[in-house]
């Protein structure tokens, strides 16, 4: 019996498999709201055997967007354009989650294909970020340290959004805390210098990402499962470590969340990352604590039988995939095959199914 097409539950939701597909933006949104692009992207991994699909990172306010052009929940239209989308989804026998975000510092840039980089300068759409500390990303413009109301907005912002992804028909909500975004940014310190009760020690600077746990817990009720992304190191000399990584899940799940979402790096442009196969595996495992901690692996997993002994090891609970869905977005289906599972096909499928 594959672990990897075991199904999964958590809370009220039972996930047909344990592959996934990992958030990915698509940049393609006006005024925050998806587009027949989201829909066409995102159904087609339901259709592959995919059996959770995490929809790209939405801003919880206008000023959270990582570009312009990225979408957004902080209003009715955003959530009703996503309905349709939460459908198709579930026509096809797959799970929907959406990923709650705000890009702190890093956001109002240009999206990739752009013919500019950085910042996009308020003349052309941008905005000023926010930030913990008034520190830039290298080359980004310089972020306005958050204060007091403007930090009780976010948390009002992430639960406000929460209530939204509920009601357009998603079973599974994730908190963007990873990648150097506005969460992330609280979490090391490298990008979090301040004095007050949201910096200096672990706890302090931890306490935005659990307050946003809390609040999105309250949103949600107690049937849907919340997970957490985190990058579990920096990949930088005096940043957030592995370690750390393991003790802020710890706090998450006893708050509420149910699941982390370990990936790595995003925060600086000066990190160091030796990329491989799995590389930040041996992170989720340590986030995990041997089994205490419910946990997801990503990062250049991309082979069925790569996927399976990750979570035979031990190593993490389910498997989350980007690039490779990408390339494939039937790869649960070929990994299905790959490893001998049985699971079904979509009807119209059935032709080229092997037996």
């Amino acid at each position: 019996m594959s672990i990897l097409f075991s199904p999964l539950s958590i809370r009220s939701v039972t996930f047909r498999n344990r592959l996934w597909v990992s958030p990915m933006c698509m940049y393609s949104a006006i005024d925050g709201i998806v587009q027949e692009w989201h829909h066409t992207h995102l159904a087609q991994f339901a259709s592959g055997g995919a059996g959770l699909i995490v929809a790209e990172a939405a801003g919880v306010v206008p000023e959270g967007r990582i570009s312009p052009q990225d979408v957004g929940l902080w209003n009715d239209e955003q959530r009703d354009a996503w309905t349709p989308i939460v459908a198709a989804i579930h026509a096809r026998g797959a799970k929907a989650g959406i990923q709650l975000a705000h890009a702190g510092r890093k956001a109002s840039t240009w999206w990739p294909w752009a013919e500019h980089q950085g910042s996009v300068p308020q003349s052309e759409g941008g905005w000023t970020t926010t930030a913990p500390s008034a520190i830039a990303y290298e080359g980004f413009a310089e972020p306005v340290a958050l204060d007091a109301d403007g930090i009780e907005a976010i948390v009002t912002g992430f639960a406000s959004a929460a209530r939204r992804a509920i009601e357009a028909g998603f079973d599974v909500l994730e908190i963007h805390g990873a990648h150097g975004y506005l969460l992330h940014q609280f979490l090391s310190p490298l990008s979090n210098l301040r004095d007050d009760d949201y910096g200096g020690s672990l706890e302090n600077r931890a306490r935005l990402l659990l307050r946003v746990v809390e609040a999105v817990r309250e949103a949600a009720g107690d049937g849907v499962p919340l997970f957490v992304r985190i990058s579990a190191t920096d990949h930088a000399d005096g940043g957030f470590t592995p370690d750390e990584a393991a003790t802020v899940g710890a706090w998450a799940t006893d708050r509420g969340a149910d699941l982390i979402d370990v990936s790595s790096g995003g925060l600086v442009a000066h990190q160091h990352i030796s990329v491989f196969p799995g590389y930040q595996v041996p992170l989720a495992e340590t986030v995990r604590q041997g089994g205490r901690i419910p946990v997801s692996a990503v990062g250049l997993i991309t082979a069925a039988e790569q996927a399976e002994q990750v979570l035979a090891e031990g190593a993490a609970d389910a498997i989350f995939a980007g690039r490779e869905w990408l390339r494939d977005p039937h790869f649960a289906l070929r990994a299905a095959h790959e490893l001998g599972a049985d699971i079904a096909w979509p009807p119209q499928y059935e032709r080229a199914h092997w037996r």
